[in-house]
């Protein structure tokens, strides 16, 4: 059960980097990731195979997902990283590591002087060790790997189960031998013994019966 676990933590901690960014589609997708993830662990529990094949089939999903958020990052096919195709066109924010990557420094230079731009900032990041879009191709590229294992884990443990389920169903059918065996007298004799008690010998005939 404890195989479930660090895909709990990988999945929490991408969500809660996604919500730093306001990035709304990673954010649904983490979303419905943990809760199959989830499903998957109670099926593991409660030895239901159909949870784990739900799981298993979300793998394949999430597989391509986070292709396609590789894809994006690296403006792959005609995508760009800089789109608001993330946000649902909501918003222009970014990724949370555009700002807070490492060894990244945060400037904010005022706009005043420009007309119907007094009242904001520009704001320019300088000195990343890393660029951003390549800290979310590593988390998309951990994600699938992980999914990978999840889903060599899964069918393992649906196999188990069937195997199990079959050896259970089959118990003793094949015995040749039944697990209880009643002793029963053959017809003939029953049919002598009521004769005896019937016929006009009387106690002779329950006294040759005993003996």
């Amino acid at each position: 059960l404890s195989f479930f676990f660090p895909f709990q933590l990988a999945a929490l901690e991408r969500q809660v980097f996604d919500f730093l960014g306001y990035q709304w589609a990673p954010i649904l997708a983490n979303f419905l990731h943990i809760i199959i993830v989830i499903l998957g662990l109670f099926g593991t529990i409660q030895y239901r195979p159909r949870y784990i094949v739900v799981y298993a089939i979300w793998t394949a999903i999430w597989v391509t997902w986070n292709i396609f958020i590789i894809c994006f990052y690296l403006e792959v096919g005609g995508l760009s990283k800089d789109s608001e195709l993330l946000t649902f066109n909501i918003s222009r924010h970014q990724s949370w590591w555009s700002e807070n990557g490492p060894g990244c420094v945060r400037k904010e230079a005022s706009m005043s002087g420009i007309k119907g731009l007094d009242n904001h900032s520009y704001i320019s990041v300088i000195g990343c060790a890393l660029e951003y879009r390549y800290i979310e191709v590593m988390h998309s590229s951990f994600q699938i790997l992980i999914a990978l294992v999840g889903f060599v884990y899964a069918c393992y443990v649906v196999s188990v189960f069937t195997e199990e389920e079959d050896s259970f169903d089959f118990i003793g059918g094949f015995d040749p031998f039944p697990l209880y065996h009643v002793n029963e007298k053959p017809t003939n004799l029953l049919f002598k013994q009521t004769y005896l008690l019937i016929s006009p010998t009387g106690f002779s005939g329950l006294e040759r019966m005993n003996k």
